[in-house]
């Protein structure tokens, strides 16, 4: 079975894009978030690719 990158509906705060990405890449949310968040210093680039990843990853079946 292939691995496919998904928005998670369980481990979800906003849009559930670091959960996804935290299961797919097999690691805790919570680190996830914090690099989230750590992206946000860097201006407005966080802000805009959590929005991009929110529209493109599709969310969990």
């Amino acid at each position: 079975m292939q691995k496919r990158l998904y928005r998670s509906k369980d481990e979800r705060m906003i849009w559930g894009v670091c959960g996804g990405l935290a299961k797919y890449f097999d690691v805790d949310p919570t680190i996830i978030r914090l690099v989230a968040v750590l992206t946000l210093f860097l201006g407005l680039v966080g802000v805009l690719a959590y929005i991009i990843l929110a529209i493109v990853i599709p969310l969990e079946p």
